[in-house]
């Protein structure tokens, strides 16, 4: 049954080494191995995140994969560190802490990969 299996994100770039620079020198993740030459596969958690080219990357105008951690702040500054930048949205019941979106029970910070494709980071609950 699906409610049994593990969820895999998939995300699409227009250009498999420049994303390979993003998600693994900012995100820090780290390349596994891959059934093909042209796909990404990265191990995160319990699952995996798969990277391939498509003329259509980028075209999401929502988010594309979200990152449950324990501390929202520390991975926005890490990320900040390494040359990501955050998105800031006007969102009702939350209001905007440096980059970190702030609401009564979570708080959460979006960015874009170089395609556009928009993750965000999020408190665990």
């Amino acid at each position: 049954m699906l409610k049994d299996a593990n969820a895999v994100a998939t995300l699409a770039v227009r250009d498999t080494a420049k994303a390979a620079e993003f998600y693994e020198g900012k995100m820090g993740l780290v390349r596994g191995k891959s059934p093909e030459k042209s796909i990404l596969m990265y191990d995160v958690g319990p699952t995996t995140l798969i990277v391939y080219p498509s003329q259509f990357a980028g075209t999401n105008q929502a988010t594309s994969v979200t990152w449950p951690v324990d501390d929202v702040d520390a991975e926005v500054r890490i990320l900040k560190e390494k040359g990501v930048t955050f998105e800031h949205y006007e969102m009702p019941n939350m209001k905007l802490e440096g980059d970190v979106h702030v609401g009564p029970t979570n708080r959460a910070a979006w960015f874009k990969d170089p395609d556009g494709n928009i993750h965000a980071v999020v408190n665990k609950r």
